[in-house]
């Protein structure tokens, strides 16, 4: 056969390309394999204290915050403190498989067990600094049995440590028993603390008893104050923040690290508190928190007794999820209604309200002064008094594995989605964005440093977490 100058061109291009393609992805992991390292050392080194974490810092380090200033000698569990950093740890570790990742989150992992708490799990913050833990009654170190033993459940805040502390048990072997035991005891405190109804309190020092918390159909106060009620509402069945959804993701994936059907067990009552805890007509939706009557009850100060456009949607994604997890038909049926509901609970701009008053569904605000309103002309800034309507996502959802039969729901639950594989421009804009030290500095304010502070460049733990996620990605084989 004979080759025409143009064939013979052709193949040598492609040629060409089969060489060079390959090199230049082979030079674009290396260059993602040594910014990880930066980026890793610099944090670990010289960002963390004792393996713990903030949210936030100046760029040169010397001022530092959660959610309020802190110490040097601080830490925080609250995500995206230390738990997300930890979690950014670990998938590093199982991208390339270096083991300095792994006993970075091996260290991460030891300041969650130093910030335990004797009631079995954690608060916002953690402190090194030795008078300061004496504040508190971690089980390590900690100070006297009346110092604060709170769990908070409020934001992700033990469920994100416990779900780190898992992982790392899991990805050591369960070898290292201080990690270990610390993972089991929280798991153990968490199941005594539930109560009878399948609910959580937004945190916990103690373990009620089952006789004074009947298990109860929610209903409508007989009347309520528009004046704000100071009460222990942290120790109420709490909807807020998301507090049971996370609860689930938590509880279902410690049974399947720890091969334990009691946590899964866990999990399923929860439905079962959501199906008592849905209001009667003429609102069938949530509330943020009930009382142990099963009123919609008060909380802080502008979070009133009321029906919540937010929180409900939250309880019909967590009823979702269970269904999915148990094919239980009974975790349906509070769908429609409250769907319907919502829906013609719609604001002129096609949001829903925050909350909404008991039995006249009028949308309910606060002034900046805190004054209870039916104007949205003063609200505070602080808070989100209007949501987004996400209810035809839900419906489509629920027409979707309504559908499905229990065979089915459990072939999709064990079909694993294939993580997302970052475009290589998103790779060389994190690795450009790296300076020289390791650093991810961008520009930004230190939130809780009042207004007067100069700052305006920052180290943020979700840039890093997020962004050592992408490197991390790119390089799993």
């Amino acid at each position: 056969m004979i080759i025409t100058r143009r064939q013979l061109l052709a193949s040598s291009s492609l040629a060409g390309i089969g060489l060079v393609l390959p090199s230049k992805k082979r030079d674009l992991e290396d260059k993602a394999r040594s910014a990880l390292q930066r980026a890793v050392r610099f944090y670990r080194e010289e960002v963390g204290v004792h393996g713990g974490y903030l949210w936030r810092y100046s760029d040169d380090l010397s001022k530092r915050e959660g959610e309020g200033e802190a110490s040097a000698m601080t830490a925080w569990v609250q995500p995206p403190g230390t738990p997300t950093v930890g979690l950014a740890y670990l998938r590093a570790f199982e991208a390339v498989g270096d083991n300095g990742y792994l006993e970075a989150a091996r260290e991460t992992a030891y300041a969650l067990v130093r910030g335990q708490l004797r009631s079995g799990g954690w608060t916002y913050r953690i402190e090194f600094e030795p008078t300061e833990r004496k504040r508190y009654a971690y089980r390590k170190e900690g100070g006297r049995e009346k110092s604060r033993n709170v769990t908070t459940l409020d934001d992700d805040t033990s469920q994100a440590a416990l779900r780190f502390l898992m992982r790392a048990d899991s990805a050591l072997g369960f070898k290292d028993d201080r990690i270990h035991e610390a993972s089991e005891y929280a798991l153990a405190s968490l199941l005594k603390a539930q109560y009878p109804n399948g609910a959580w309190p937004q945190g916990f020092d103690q373990i009620p008893e089952p006789t004074q918390f009947p298990a109860k159909k929610a209903s409508y106060p007989e009347s309520w104050s528009r004046e704000y009620v100071k009460s222990d509402y942290w120790r109420y069945y709490t909807i807020n923040d998301g507090n049971l959804e996370r609860m689930v993701v938590t509880l279902l994936e410690a049974s399947e690290v720890y091969r334990n059907p009691e946590y899964r067990r866990a999990a399923l009552r929860i439905g079962d508190f959501l199906v008592l805890a849905q209001i009667p007509e003429p609102q069938p939706a949530w509330a943020q928190q009930y009382d142990f009557k099963m009123h919609p009850a008060w909380a802080r100060k502008f979070e009133p007794p009321s029906i919540t456009g937010g929180e409900s949607q939250g309880a019909l994604r967590t009823l979702l999820a269970l269904y999915a997890e148990s094919g239980d038909r009974k975790l349906l049926a509070p769908i429609p209604p409250a769907l319907d509901y919502l829906r013609r609970s719609r604001l002129p701009d096609g949001r829903l309200a925050r909350f909404y008053e008991l039995k006249t569904n009028r949308p309910l605000y606060f002034t900046r002064d805190y004054r209870l309103t039916y104007e949205d002309t003063d609200l505070p800034t602080h808070y989100g008094f209007k949501v987004a309507d996400g209810t035809l996502a839900i419906e489509r959802d629920y027409r979707r594995l309504s559908a499905l039969d229990f065979d089915t729901l459990t072939a999709t639950k064990e079909s694993k989605a294939v993580p997302r594989r970052p475009a290589e421009s998103e790779v060389v804009e994190v690795i450009r964005n790296l300076d020289a030290r390791g650093r991810w500095i961008e520009d930004g304010r230190l939130r809780y440093h009042g207004p007067a502070d100069p700052t305006r460049r920052i180290i943020d733990s979700a840039t890093f977490a997020k962004n050592i996620g992408i490197l991390s990605a790119f390089l799993k084989p």
